[in-house]
Parts: structure tokens; C-alpha cells; sequence
């Protein structure tokens, strides 16, 4: 390469290995950003698919192969963390809508929240996975696991919850997440073979600050009318991002009880993955006909979801800095 190519790309270069660099911060301040400038939400939505596609990408460019295969040879631990994302979820968050009568006093709330839990993890999710240090593999091998079945369990439970409220395809669906998965899968394969798993490996840091700009696209896109909403009706807008916290937060913490054995920093890494719902994929396969309602609270969960690896990486550096003690080298043996 010329030394006037060099120069030209080595300040984007640099720019995008300081983005890298500052991790969860980066993370956190877009959520802040993109509802702090409601003009880029409309102009970057007709982008939401594209940005779900380039996240997946880059999760499955960045993929650990040995520990993937490691993974796929005992599938049980796989197989019940999808069972519980795609069915066990949407389960309770239906039997507690309905028996609370949230179905019939605030249909637009009881829609996001039943689209929410049907949804597959969100493709970002093996990415913040890796920023905090966590498993990124375990997490993207059941990411992969959830968005194939999602088609046939979300169609299941829309019918069994959701009544008139919603129609959805399945056929529709499951193409157009069987074209996402396909797309950023060739893609991520491309590029392994073009450049080789060493050089993505050294080029971290700009992968890193590259995926956090993919991020803000995503989020700019969801929250284009966030402080609208806020100023228009203030209570509700504030409740709404309280209930998406406690949703969040839940999902977290009664994931990492139940597969605490497998050892607290997986179990975390699961957690995180599960409370953090593929949105994007919903509003594509409805094409965003919603209600308001279920927008603004799709809006609202972005903020747990780009504040939480920041406030959760302390705990994440302390599980990780104790897998050479000897209770986490007894963890790595077979399961009896």
C-alpha cells in the first residue's frame, strides 16, 4: 500500500481504535445520544435491517472456533438456554400478562411486552458479551440457536396470547431471518478467509469501535422520538423506562440463578444475552405498524440495554479475573 493511502486511511483508522477503546463507556453514551438528536432517527430507520445484519457479522467474524466446536460436542447446556429464551420466556410473560388483565386494560403495553419476550437475543449481544470479557461464544452459538427456531415459536405464542392484536407470518418471518443469518454468515466467512482470524484478532480495538458505530445506528433508529414523547407525556414516559429496567434486570437475574452451575461468569453471560430482546427483527416482521405505546417502550428498553454492560463490567472483570483459581479450573471438567 502507498504511503498516501496509508495516510488516508490511517485517521479513521485511529479514530475507530479510540471508539474501540473506551468500551462500555461507548456503549452507554449512545443510548443518550441518539435520543438526544431525534432527526437521526428518521433518517437512519429505513437502515434498522441492514444494521441488525452488519451486527451479526462482525459477532460471527469475531467467533473463537475452537471453543465454538467445544460447545456444539456437549449441546445440552445450548439446548436449554434456547429452550428457556424462546419458550420459557414468552410462557410467563403471557400467563402474567393475561392473569393480570394487562391484555385488555393496555393492549399496546401488553403487545410490546409479549413481542419483546418473543423475540430472539439481540444480534449485538455476543459483541457486549466480548466488551465486558464474558463468553461470547456460549452466547453466540445460542444467539444462532434461538433466531432459527424463532419463527416457528414467535408464530406459536402470537396465536396463543396475542389474539387479533397482531398477524404474523411465519413464512415471512422465518425468510427474513433466514436471510439475515445466511447474509451475515457468508459475509463473516468472506472476510475470516480474506484476512484471517490473526488479523481480526489484532485489529480488536477497531472492530470494537466499528461495531459501537453500527450500535448507534440501531439505537438512533429506535429512539427518533424519545424526548417528544418525554416532553408530551412526561409520567408515562419515565414509567415505562422504569418498567423496561425492571424487565431487564429480571430477565438477568433469573437467568444467572438458573444456570448458575455451569459457573457464575457463563451464567452471567447468559443472563445478559436473554434480558437483551432482538427488538430490530420484531419491528421488521410487523414493518413497524404498532402502536405508539409499544414503540416508546421499545424505546425505552434501549436504555438498560446500552447501560447495563457498563454498570455490570466491574462484576464481569471480578468473575473473569478468578477462572485460574481452582474453582474455576474444576468447572472446566466434563459435566457426570
Amino acid at each position: 500500500m502507498s504511503s498516501a493511502l496509508q495516510s488516508i486511511f490511517a485517521l479513521p483508522l485511529r479514530g475507530l481504535t479510540w471508539l474501540g477503546s473506551q468500551g462500555t463507556r461507548a456503549v452507554a453514551a449512545i443510548v443518550f445520544i441518539a435520543a438526544a438528536v431525534p432527526p437521526l432517527g428518521a433518517l437512519l430507520r429505513p437502515y434498522l435491517t441492514e444494521a441488525i445484519l452488519v451486527l451479526l457479522c462482525i459477532s460471527f467474524m469475531r467467533v473463537d472456533l475452537v471453543a465454538l466446536s467445544g460447545h456444539l460436542r456437549r449441546p445440552a447446556l445450548v439446548a436449554a438456554a434456547t429452550a428457556w429464551t424462546t419458550i420459557g420466556v414468552p410462557v410467563i410473560v403471557g400467563l402474567v400478562a393475561h392473569a393480570t388483565g394487562l391484555t385488555e386494560r393496555a393492549p399496546g403495553l401488553s403487545l410490546a411486552l409479549m413481542l419483546q419476550s418473543m423475540a430472539s437475543p439481540m444480534m449485538a449481544s455476543p459483541a457486549l458479551a466480548a466488551l465486558m470479557g464474558l463468553d461470547a461464544t456460549l452466547v453466540l452459538v445460542t444467539l444462532v440457536t434461538a433466531t432459527a427456531i424463532v419463527p416457528f415459536t414467535a408464530s406459536l405464542f402470537a396465536g396463543l396470547f396475542l389474539g387479533g392484536m397482531l398477524s404474523i407470518s411465519p413464512l415471512t418471518l422465518g425468510l427474513k431471518l433466514s436471510g439475515i443469518l445466511s447474509a451475515s454468515l457468508l459475509s463473516a466467512t468472506m472476510l475470516r478467509w480474506l484476512f484471517g482470524a490473526d488479523a481480526i484478532q489484532r485489529h480488536k480495538q477497531p472492530i470494537d469501535g466499528f461495531n459501537i458505530i453500527i450500535l448507534f445506528i440501531f439505537a438512533s433508529a429506535i429512539m427518533g422520538d424519545v424526548v417528544g414523547d418525554l416532553m408530551a407525556r412526561p409520567i408515562f414516559t419515565v414509567s415505562l423506562a422504569a418498567l423496561s429496567f425492571a424487565i431487564y434486570f429480571t430477565l438477568l437475574t433469573v437467568t444467572t440463578l438458573l444456570f448458575r452451575r455451569i459457573g457464575t461468569e457463563r451464567a452471567l453471560a447468559l443472563g445478559l444475552m436473554v434480558s437483551q430482546r432482538n427488538l430490530g427483527l420484531m419491528l421488521a416482521a410487523t414493518s413497524g405498524a404498532l402502536p405508539a405505546t409499544t414503540w416508546l417502550y421499545f424505546a425505552m428498553t434501549q436504555f438498560p440495554i446500552h447501560l447495563s454492560p457498563y454498570l455490570l463490567t466491574p462484576i464481569a472483570r471480578r468473575l473473569t479475573a478468578q477462572k485460574p483459581t481452582a474453582p474455576m479450573i474444576a468447572a472446566t471438567r466434563p459435566a457426570p
